[in-house]
């Protein structure tokens, strides 16, 4: 009786773990709406509510058990400057969140996304002409890409297993006034650049298309991604682009010689507007592609140092 109660008990464990270390869709859902939700205003750069969305991700780094490596505590604060309009508060207070998963590796791979926007249309980069004064909500633009970020550091801080490199976690700001807080990141890093194995970068992963399937941005960016992807299985689709410069965070450390990944969804009829909302979000088609992503992960950890290739 005492061992079939011990086996009860151990199975519990085991499968309590087990389902904690999934990709879950319902924290994908959690975090987005959480973001997106017209209360947060589009998380413009230095508003409040992009305060209160750095908040949030601090907290789960946090719950995670994930070490600060910001340059105070999780934050690394930084100013960012509004260009592409005129503005009074032109000047803006921005921070990333850094948290970081310690395996004792030699090396660290580095994953992140953005998670400010376009607040109410007033920083300029809005695509509706008449949208200036209406939340952007960015479900798509990056709320995807942070609730990918939170699920892949929840996953790996719970999955019960001693990866052989560390992982950093950052959430970016002020990436929409022109990747500003990954190029300060990159610029001052909290850990030696040399010692970063590459990079993954969500932003805009949440508007699946099954006729394009997901772009994988840098396949080229080193002579291991051939290798790393072998055997990596989906049931969507995804096709792969060697360039690993453009268009988001990625750029900041691929101009560092740091190979990188940057996994997208592409362009929709609501980029840049008010339109972009939670509920048209693709939450299997999320579920899937950071199954890929952590395949991708877990593969890389097989690889010594990886080299870097120039494709731009």
């Amino acid at each position: 009786m005492r061992k079939i109660q011990a086996f009860l008990v151990l199975s519990l464990i085991v499968f309590s773990h087990f389902s904690q270390a999934q990709i879950d869709q319902d924290q994908l859902k959690k975090h987005i709406y959480y973001l997106a939700d017209d209360k947060m205003k589009g998380r413009g750069t230095g508003s409040r509510q992009a305060k209160k969305a750095a908040d949030y991700v601090e907290k789960e780094f946090r719950k995670y058990g994930l070490a600060p490596k910001g340059e105070k505590g999780y934050r690394q604060t930084f100013e960012a400057r509004v260009k592409r309009v005129v503005v009074k508060d032109s000047i803006r207070q921005a921070d990333n969140i850094i948290g970081f998963l310690d395996n004792g590796g030699r090396y660290t791979v580095v994953v992140g996304a953005h998670y400010d926007h376009l607040g109410e249309g007033r920083q300029g980069s809005s695509k509706d002409s008449l949208g200036v004064g209406k939340i952007h909500n960015g479900a798509d633009d990056n709320a995807s890409g942070v609730a990918g970020l939170l699920e892949l550091a929840r996953y790996y801080a719970t999955n019960g297993a001693t990866e052989k490199y560390n992982l950093l976690f950052i959430a970016f700001g002020a990436e929409e006034l022109g990747l500003v807080g990954s190029k300060y990141f990159t610029n001052h890093p909290t850990l030696p650049l040399a010692d970063i194995q590459w990079m993954l970068n969500m932003d805009m992963i949440g508007r699946y298309n099954p006729e394009n399937g997901v772009a994988v941005i840098g396949y080229g960016t080193s002579s291991k991604f051939p290798l790393i992807f072998e055997g990596v299985k989906s049931d969507i689709k995804f096709y792969t682009g060697k360039d690993g410069s453009g268009g988001s965070d990625q750029t900041s450390f691929y101009k560092k010689d740091i190979p990188v990944l940057f996994f997208h969804t592409g362009g929709h009829a609501d980029y840049h507007k008010p339109g972009d909302d939670a509920e048209k979000i693709d939450y299997n088609a999320l579920q899937s592609i950071l199954e890929i992503e952590r395949q991708v992960i877990d593969h890389s950890m097989d690889q010594p140092k990886m080299d870097f290739i120039l494709t731009n």
